[in-house]
């Protein structure tokens, strides 16, 4: 055979190895592994294997020639070097040239071949300490095989026992085995790289497509795992993705069925599939091709398959994600990928929902203590002063009693969520009547509230420590007292609340301690303000932390915004 037809014949051969191996790796488990990303040692075998593989074969897929092989191992063994590192490319140059030593197909140039085989797999592998993060170029593998397959030629010349036979060989091989590795390696190498592009916009698609869904569906699985959060939540999935249906479960029952087959998957009612329940003891997500696998008695299903994914919640399985394909609708495996990755992101939800839950508790738990915290001395100090009136002014004192009667019951009341403001203001004026028979003049108080603004659901206790404190430590430490001005308005989509007071004011200092993240203590002053603000901060967000602006003598004024909460 000559040179020319042994490049058409090894041109040919070229053509189905670097077919076969795209088909490897776009429709099989191979196109999983990872490469030049600090794979896992199992990912590092595959790497071995498939590219020892690749260059057996193309010992195989070579031609005999003066009792030797034409043959394409270089451009495989260059390629898993590159791509894989230099463990990647010794070891697959070790398995593709140990092979072609010991099968020993073509008598006198076996060793050489052998040889030049490992000693290109291990330069290509080396050549990647250099290379680091650097993307694989075809011209580096088109380099290293032109170089390779040179000293491949030279070493079966120095090699070989009989050099008149040597001499003959690379007459006829050199050409086609030097032009068609250093294509094949330039070709494999894109191959690959487009593969794996391919397959990182497909992720990205993917990972935004799932980010889209979750992003419309978080506002309703805040409020638990529920059939009306899973029925809104399904309806958006089923929108957005092609399949049959989507279901959502929780332990017992099918929370909501959207789609083909609600005529028997009907929402309130047991879960009825056997792979559903299987998912919900093993914790284990599956992909079920065939309708048998489903396990629905109905005769008349029409699911052809099904994806089904754990919802989890406080370490167990608290529910399922289910999409079903039918025979026009089928599920593949970017849908399997898609359905984990929901499922991921709803059980992560679900822990906040829990966390949510903690946080409430906490805050109620903080205004319990805030209200075993109230002071004695008010208490005494407002008792003396009714005690005082009784005998002077008897109406004056029942009307004392009654305010101090509301205020301690709406500060006991103070923890069942959200109240109106016009309930707050109540509390507010109660508190400050009773103040005010105390000290006379001294405090003066304006209220200036938009109208409307009176049921706007608002926390409890939110308003009037912050009365209280410009009362206490701001107004009565002027001789002659001072105002107090409250005042709320509508901004947009919130409620502006600014108190503010004529008193003696807070250095920065004393401003940045209402603000630090201790322990509150019962001793500390300030205690009802810091209260306040890190409670806003845990129900609204740091976003919502108020604004104080005070100095020494100049007052101080704390405003905030306080948004419609979306469930009261």
């Amino acid at each position: 055979m000559n040179s020319d037809a042994l490049i058409l014949a090894l041109a040919e051969r070229l053509g189905l190895i670097v077919a076969g191996a795209f088909l490897l790796l776009t429709i099989t488990p191979i196109h999983k592994m990872r490469l030049r990303q600090g794979p896992s040692w199992r990912s590092t075998l595959l790497q071995i294997l498939f590219f020892g593989a690749a260059g057996i074969l193309g010992t195989y897929g070579g031609n005999l020639v003066s009792q030797s092989v034409a043959n394409l191992r270089a451009m495989a063994v260059i390629t898993g070097g590159l791509f894989g590192g230099p463990v990647v490319g010794i070891a697959s140059g070790l398995i593709a040239g140990g092979h072609r030593i010991l099968i020993d197909i073509g008598g006198f140039s076996a060793v050489p071949c052998g040889l030049s085989t490992m000693i290109e797999g291990a330069a290509a592998g080396l050549l990647t300490l250099y290379l680091k993060e650097r993307s694989v170029d075809w011209r580096w593998a088109a380099g290293l095989a032109l170089g390779g397959e040179t000293l491949h030629m030279g070493m079966v010349l120095a090699l070989s026992h009989s050099f008149a036979e040597a001499v003959e060989l690379v007459r006829i091989i050199a050409a086609p085995m030097i032009i068609l590795n250093t294509l094949g390696a330039a070709t494999f190498v894109q191959v690959i790289n487009v593969v794996f592009r391919y397959r990182a916009r497909q992720d990205s698609v993917q990972a935004q497509e799932i980010l889209d869904i979750a992003n419309s569906t978080v506002s309703h699985l805040r409020s638990g795992l529920t059939p009306e959060s899973a029925l809104a939540t399904a309806r958006i999935i089923h929108s957005r993705v092609a399949v049959g249906a989507v279901a959502i479960t929780d332990e017992t029952n099918v929370l909501a069925h959207i789609g083909v087959g609600d005529d028997h998957h009907l929402a309130g009612r047991p879960i009825v599939t056997e792979a559903t329940r299987t998912v919900l003891e093993t914790g284990q997500p599956m992909f079920l091709s065939a309708k048998e696998g489903i396990g629905c008695g109905h005769p008349n299903c029409p699911f052809a398959s099904a994806i089904i994914v754990p919802l989890t919640k406080g370490g167990s399985v608290a529910g399922t994600l289910k999409f079903y394909g039918t025979a026009n609708k089928s599920l593949d495996l970017l849908l399997f990928e898609l359905g984990k990755g929901l499922g991921n992101l709803f059980s992560t939800q679900l822990e906040l929902e829990n966390i949510q839950i903690t946080e409430r508790m906490l805050a109620h738990a903080e205004i319990r203590r805030l209200q075993a915290q109230i002071n004695p001395h008010f208490l005494f100090n407002s008792l003396n002063t009714i005690t005082s009136f009784c005998r002077t002014s008897p109406e004056k004192a029942r009307s004392l009693l009654q305010d101090l009667s509301s205020y301690l019951r709406k500060s006991l009341e103070a923890s069942r969520g959200f109240v109106p403001l016009s309930e707050e203001l109540d509390q507010i004026r109660c508190y400050l009547a009773i103040e005010q028979a105390r000290f006379g003049e001294r405090i003066r108080i304006d209220f200036d509230v938009q109208e409307g603004c009176e049921s706007w659901p608002i926390p409890p206790l939110i308003i009037q420590p912050l009365v209280e404190n410009s009362v206490r430590h701001g107004i009565l430490a002027h001789e002659n007292g001072g105002e107090i001005r409250v005042q709320v308005r509508k901004e947009g989509a919130c409620l502006h609340v600014e108190v503010k007071d004529d008193g003696v004011g807070m250095d920065q200092s004393q401003v940045n301690r209402l603000f630090a993240k201790t322990r509150l203590d019962s001793r500390s002053g300030g205690i009802g303000v810091r209260n306040c603000f890190q409670r806003l901060e845990q129900i609204f967000g740091p976003s919502y932390l108020p604004q104080v602006v005070s100095a020494p003598g100049q007052g101080t004024c704390i405003d905030f915004m306080l948004p419609m909460p979306a469930r009261v």
